[in-house]
């Protein structure tokens, strides 16, 4: 069953002051609360994807923040969310969980006030995040017009790199490569694309870059060459070290992309299930030269990776 499926079973959201709800496919919902301050609130959680439970934390709030930004809002709380079993109370494992998430919270000047908890045989941990933005300011995943540029604010291949941590085939220099970049706040990324007129936005994340193309509703060209891969993760795509997620995703948007002459370890790549993302950014022409020179000392600077098109999501190499 389809997503939009589950959520047909919803009543209609008919109140005035809800401005971005389940009708799309953004990232948090939007709730006015006065003509100059709208609530912006997200919620995620998840099993562990590295082996260190600091990171992990750190990783799932991260991750969590991320949607906050992506919808062009400053986040202000957090409500913790924890599964773990009663019997490993004492590992330890519990409080570096946390203690990983607060801080990395914290480096966003995020405090955590709350949260619920559970016994469950399978961790997992995560974060209800809450921000504000004008309400004429909401940035959504809509938007977009024909000839604006697309930039990826974070390289692709966290899904095949945590899979290959999970199988125990990662070397150590990628495995810390890809947690600094899970853990990497997309805080600075949304202030560049605030102030360059972003047109739409999202964050890259489950459904994989071309799956959150699709989001944006338009089409899209996309130079292969343009978008920025973890050094590592091509191998483990061509090995087939590729989480399911990632599998579902290539079946799910292939009937709807043009794949043109890429290769099958190239489309799987391109719809990988990334977790804390990057930023998908839809800029004007003549703005993304300040976008660029903005996020220019960044640990991850901008890739121009296409443009929007009248016409599909079409990728060449």
């Amino acid at each position: 069953m389809e997503l939009g499926q589950v959520l047909e079973a919803l009543p209609a959201v008919t109140d005035p002051r809800v401005l971005v709800g389940t009708a799309g496919r953004d990232d948090a919902a939007v709730y006015r609360i006065t003509d100059d301050v709208a609530v912006v609130t997200t919620v995620d959680f998840f099993t562990p994807i590295v082996d260190d439970p600091r990171d992990f934390g750190a990783i799932a709030a991260a991750n969590a923040i991320s949607d906050v930004y992506a919808m062009g809002a400053t986040p202000r709380f957090a409500l913790g969310l924890v599964a773990f079993p009663r019997d490993k109370l004492d590992s330890g494992l519990l409080e570096a969980m946390i203690g990983g998430g607060a801080a990395k919270l914290a480096e966003a000047g995020v405090p955590v006030i709350g949260g619920h908890s559970i016994d469950d045989p399978e961790p997992k941990l995560g974060y209800a995040v809450t921000g504000e933005v004008h309400p004429d300011r909401i940035v959504r995943n809509t938007g977009a017009r024909i000839g604006d540029l697309l930039y990826l604010t974070k390289p692709l291949g966290s899904g095949v790199i945590t899979t290959a941590i999970k199988r125990g085939l990662c070397r150590p220099p990628l495995e810390r490569a890809v947690i600094a970049l899970m853990t990497h706040l997309n805080r600075e990324a949304c202030a560049a694309m605030i102030a360059a007129g972003v047109t739409a936005a999202t964050d890259v994340t489950g459904y994989g870059l071309a799956g959150h193309l699709l989001e944006l509703g338009v089409g899209a060209e996309i130079e292969l060459s343009s978008v920025p891969v973890l050094d590592g993760a091509w191998d483990l795509a061509r090995r087939d070290v590729v989480p399911d997620g990632t599998r579902r995703n290539h079946a799910a948007v292939s009937q709807r992309v043009e794949w043109g002459n890429l290769e099958h370890a190239e489309q799987v790549m391109m719809s990988d299930a990334q977790t804390s993302g990057g930023l998908l950014v839809a800029l004007p022409p003549d703005r993304a030269r300040d976008f660029e020179q903005a996020l220019a000392g960044a640990p991850y600077p901008p890739a121009h990776i296409g443009r929007v098109v009248d016409g599909p999501v079409r990728f060449s190499s």
